[in-house]
């Protein structure tokens, strides 16, 4: 498979690594002194191209894949709650985008428990839930995407939580809270790569659940599998797909 990678830092570059330790080839780098060779011959010879870079300009990216009748794998966050029904009508209509929040396994495992433990602790009301996100000191957006996702599925079984909240680290009064939302908590730290906790808190007890990612591996090995899986799919795309495969 030929590869187009978007965005060259630390992400771009394991990605790199692990596709060629898989077999796959590498056609072309963009970063963003090289905005021109998104026209080059040698993007259009890609089969699909990988997208690891800031929110501001992720959105911007997949348009010109788009554009390009380029199928794209995105892991870029920040950007799509506010263009999902447009990124959606775009693939129904014929483009091509496999996107996650986190292409980690270990987080879609870890997905996987926060929604069975949110199921089963929608009975018992003494619980309150909060998350905390660490993430390194680079990463632009809070809460992360990730946060948001699980979020989504403690709001989709928990049916004492409306909404949730999202809270950097020292700037929440406790008495600002509300009981019917989800706090999350974002703290931004060194170099970690990711840590998700999620917390049930009663009088009696507390019960925590910890996604805490040893380095960017996971991430850029999830991605490399998820243009395996786009190179021979179409349409809007989720890890659900890729590993219900």
């Amino acid at each position: 498979m030929k590869i187009a990678l978007i965005g060259y830092g630390k992400m771009g570059r394991m990605i790199e690594q692990i596709a060629i330790g898989r077999g796959h080839e590498i056609v072309c780098r963009i970063d963003i002194d090289n905005q021109q060779d998104f026209d080059s011959d040698a993007f259009r010879s890609a089969d699909v191209a990988i997208e690891f870079t800031a929110p501001a300009v992720a959105y911007g990216n997949v348009q010109r894949c788009f554009e390009r009748n380029m199928k794209v794998v995105s892991g870029s966050t920040g950007w799509m709650q506010q263009h999902a029904a447009e990124v959606k009508a775009q693939c129904e209509q014929g483009k091509t985008l496999f996107w996650s929040s986190n292409f980690s396994v270990g987080v879609y495992l870890f997905g996987l428990v926060n929604r069975y433990l949110a199921r089963l602790m929608n009975r018992f009301a003494d619980y309150d839930v909060s998350m905390e996100e660490v993430h390194h000191i680079h990463k632009l957006d809070h809460p992360s995407g990730t946060a948001i996702t699980l979020a989504g599925q403690i709001l989709d079984e928990l049916e004492r939580k409306h909404d949730w909240q999202a809270v950097l680290d020292g700037e929440m009064q406790a008495e600002s809270q509300k009981s019917d939302t989800l706090v999350i908590k974002s703290i931004r730290r060194g170099e970690v790569p990711g840590i998700h906790s999620i917390c049930y808190d009663s009088t009696a007890d507390s019960i925590t659940i910890t996604h805490d990612a040893h380095s960017r591996q996971g991430f850029a090995l999830g991605a490399v599998l998820a243009a395996e899986f786009t190179a021979s799919h179409t349409g809007l795309l989720s890890m659900d797909q890729l590993f219900e495969a």
